[in-house]
Order: structure tokens, then C-alpha cells, then sequence
């Protein structure tokens, strides 16, 4: 059994990535419906929180339904980022995380993000203050280093599991590739057979299928595998995976119904979370994901973002369903 602190998670669980823009309350709830064991929501500014900024406080909006969850914070002030892990827990998740993985200029360049791989002292320091300031479990997620000469990731994951983070999640990429290249999954699986960490090792990076979720499991030992892009459209990945590890068969892929039926419930939860208007306007950017294989799409595609009224667009999802389901067409 896997656990972060007292909250259990399985034999090999299966984590959703934290992603801006991407994996909000809405999101979550179809992945939490599709197998993902632990989720994070997309990363909230620390300066944001203290500021009470709209924008970071809505992020802090979690459900019931949706438990285990835990909140992401970034930032480069160790007080700041402390004052922020507080604010975060006062809303009830089950563990506070912290970004120092962001690989984006608007954050790495303000010393926040992956820029803390280059000053681990710093780190440190703000890892340190956000543990003694809360009850909850700390974890972190970050990558393997700034660039391919400083690949650090060794010296942090020893340094922060000291000061009482409960868990480490590692993107197989330096800051420097930014998503390019491929995931190197070499140090993950030697950070998580060091003899000194005994905290849970999760590896993310190019995780697209359940067959290298079983290769990567059994070659590098990791506790757990957390999922970013490859859940974008699809949130069955975490299902597909499971399904794979238990029996070692593939599931067939999502029918025209599973896919309208996620959409739809996606669509649903936005206008509830965020109002008609700008539920409706966020959720344009799904429809492609969902519906990306499928021929002659195009009007429907271009009704989905230029549609204003929730009545229409659960109707035009009704005719997706109508047009595709009589066909032999496997998206």
C-alpha cells in the first residue's frame, strides 16, 4: 500500500498532473470517474493567495468527490510561499504540494518553478518553513535540473525527504528541455532505489499508454506514475492502465458514447463551477481533444466554439452521438 502521510492510495497509484489551464474542478471530475487516485489542481502564485488575487483563490476550489486532492502553490519568497501553504490548508485538501518543475519563463524567471533547482539552499529553506507551518503532508513535484550539467534531483529529493516532505513526484526532463525531447526515466528509478529515501519516488513524462506504464513500473520501481498531457481527451488513460496492470489486456478504445458522455459531464461541471458564460467559453478548448479522430468534424468543431447557449451545445453533443455511433468508427 502506497500512502503520503496517512492517506492511502493503492498498490500503484495512478496520479493526475497538475496542469495549468487544464486539470480544474471540472477536468477532475471526469479523470476522478476514470481511475486517477490522486489529484492536484493546476498550480496557484503564492503572491496570488496573499494578494487574494480572483483569479488564485478560485483555484483553491475543491469538491468532495473529487478527495484525495492537493493543492499546488509556487513562488520564490519563503515567506510568502509559507503565508500561501497556510491559506491553502485553511480550505481543507488533503496534502499541500509545491512547484519546482514549471519550466515556463513567466515562472522560472522570477525564481520561482524549475529556477529553484539552482538555488537548492533556497529550496530547502521554503520547503522547510511550509512543512512547520502546516499539519497537512507536503510533497513536492519538480525535474531532474536546470539543464544536462546540473542534474540535481539526487541531492534534492535526500535534502527535502530530511525536512519531512511525504512524497516526491519527478518529471524525467530538465528545465531546459522544457517538453521536448524525451522523459529520461534513468534517475527517477535510481532517486527511488537510493537505500536513503524511503519516501513514495512518482515518475511523470511520456506516459501516453498502458504498456509503457508496465515497462516503466517494473524497470525502475517507482510507488506510482503521475499523468499529465497524455489524460488531455482522455481521461480513460488511468482506467486503461489499471486494467492493463491487473489482467495484461488492453481495453477496447472509448466508443462514440463514452466520448460524448465525458463530454457532456465535463461541459455540465464547467457551467456549474464557473457560470454559463465563462463555463461555456473554457470548455471550448476540450471539444477538439475529445473528438480529435474523428473524420469530418470540422462544422461540428466550429458550432463547439462559436456556440454561447448550454441548451444548443448539449444538443449539438446529441448530434456528435447521432452521427457517429451508427458508423464503424473506432476513435
Amino acid at each position: 500500500m502506497v500512502k503520503i502521510g496517512d492517506i492511502e492510495l493503492g498498490e500503484f497509484p495512478l496520479l493526475l498532473a497538475p496542469m495549468e489551464d487544464v486539470s480544474d474542478p471540472p477536468f477532475r471530475a471526469v479523470c476522478k470517474d476514470n481511475g486517477a487516485d490522486m489529484m492536484y489542481t493546476e498550480f496557484i502564485s503564492s503572491e496570488g493567495l496573499i494578494r487574494d488575487a480572483y483569479k488564485s483563490l478560485h483555484k483553491l476550489d475543491i469538491f468532495e468527490y473529487e478527495r484525495p486532492v492537493g493543492i499546488q502553490i509556487f513562488g520564490g519568497d519563503v515567506d510568502v510561499m509559507r503565508e500561501a501553504a497556510i491559506i491553502a490548508e485553511s480550505v481543507n485538501p488533503n496534502l499541500i504540494d509545491i512547484n519546482y518543475g514549471c519550466p515556463v519563463k513567466a515562472v522560472a524567471c522570477k525564481g520561482a518553478g524549475a529556477s529553484l533547482l539552482r538555488d537548492i539552499p533556497r529550496m530547502v529553506r521554503i520547503t522547510e518553513e511550509i512543512v512547520k507551518a502546516v499539519k497537512l503532508p507536503v510533497t513536492v513535484k519538480t525535474r531532474l535540473g536546470w539543464d544536462d550539467e546540473t542534474k540535481n534531483v539526487h541531492e534534492v529529493a535526500e535534502r527535502l525527504q530530511d525536512i519531512g516532505i511525504k512524497a516526491l513526484s519527478i518529471h524525467g526532463r530538465t528545465r531546459v528541455q522544457m517538453y521536448k525531447g524525451y522523459a529520461d526515466w534513468t534517475m527517477i528509478g535510481m532517486i527511488k532505489n537510493n537505500p536513503r529515501i524511503t519516501i513514495p519516488i512518482f515518475g511523470n513524462g511520456d506516459v501516453h499508454t498502458p504498456k509503457q506504464a508496465k515497462e516503466l513500473k517494473e524497470q525502475y520501481g517507482v510507488d506510482g506514475i503521475m499523468i499529465g498531457r497524455a489524460s488531455i481527451g482522455h481521461p480513460w488513460i488511468f482506467n486503461e492502465i489499471k486494467h492493463y496492470l491487473k489482467t495484461g489486456e488492453i481495453l477496447p478504445p472509448p466508443t462514440v458514447i463514452d466520448r460524448v458522455n465525458v463530454a457532456r459531464k465535463h461541459l455540465q461541471k464547467s457551467i456549474e463551477w464557473k457560470g454559463e458564460k465563462l463555463g461555456i467559453l473554457e470548455m471550448r478548448r476540450h471539444y477538439s481533444n475529445y473528438f480529435k479522430a474523428f473524420p469530418n468534424f470540422k462544422d461540428f468543431r466550429t458550432r463547439f466554439v462559436t456556440t454561447d447557449d448550454a441548451a444548443t451545445l448539449f444538443s449539438i453533443l446529441e448530434e456528435v452521438l447521432d452521427t457517429y455511433e451508427s458508423k464503424e468508427f473506432a476513435a
